[in-house]
């Protein structure tokens, strides 16, 4: 049996830029598993480790992992969308202690009503929903207008859902239970 030492537990901490080495703590949730540091460094060496001029989505965002990470590797704008309210209340504290209420935004609703209302375009999207989460085709629907000219799209997920050929598969790997991959978007 595996056990996570107490210090270790609901914490993670963020792995580069200009918040390195932060540690940040959050309440369990059902569903929620952030994002392992070595999965997120991985993930920022494809994306690059410094995201200037990027808006970026991540929407089921949980302990704000990824796009908190966003945030320290400068991203432009980073929105934080979780339908959890205490731990969206969590994710808003986060942003004021790291000081990051100019870039990052904490928006509190399910994944696919946002993508539904919101009007914005995003140059990188961050999907790691809970593993029980199934609505891939009402997602892929309500994402593509969302997504800026040649965005790119990570997902993380037990089993990696079909894709839409409008997104390209550019890397990917595997940890523990997770899989996960960066596309390309390449439609029109």
């Amino acid at each position: 049996m595996n056990k996570k030492h107490a210090k270790h537990s609901n914490q993670v901490r963020i792995s580069g830029g200009i918040h390195c080495g932060r540690k940040l703590s959050f309440a369990d949730a059902e569903g929620l598993r952030p994002t392992p540091e070595s999965v997120r460094q991985k993930l920022f060496n494809w994306l690059g480790q410094e995201l200037y001029g990027q808006s970026v989505l991540d929407l089921f965002a949980g302990s704000g992992a990824l796009g908190l990470e966003a945030a320290s590797r400068h991203a432009t704008r980073v929105c934080l969308c979780e339908k959890s309210r205490p731990s969206a209340q969590t994710l808003q504290s986060h942003i004021c202690t790291l000081n990051l209420t100019a870039t990052v935004q904490v928006v509190c609703a399910d994944a696919l009503a946002f993508l539904a209302q919101t009007g914005e375009t995003f140059d990188i999207v961050l999907l790691d929903p809970p593993f029980a989460w199934q609505q891939w085709d009402g997602l892929w629907a309500l994402l593509r207008p969302r997504l800026a000219y040649s965005a790119r799209v990570y997902i993380e997920a037990g089993t990696l859902p079909d894709l839409p050929d409008w997104l390209v598969l550019r890397r990917e790997g595997r940890a523990g239970q997770s899989r996960f991959g960066l596309w390309e978007y390449v439609g029109g």
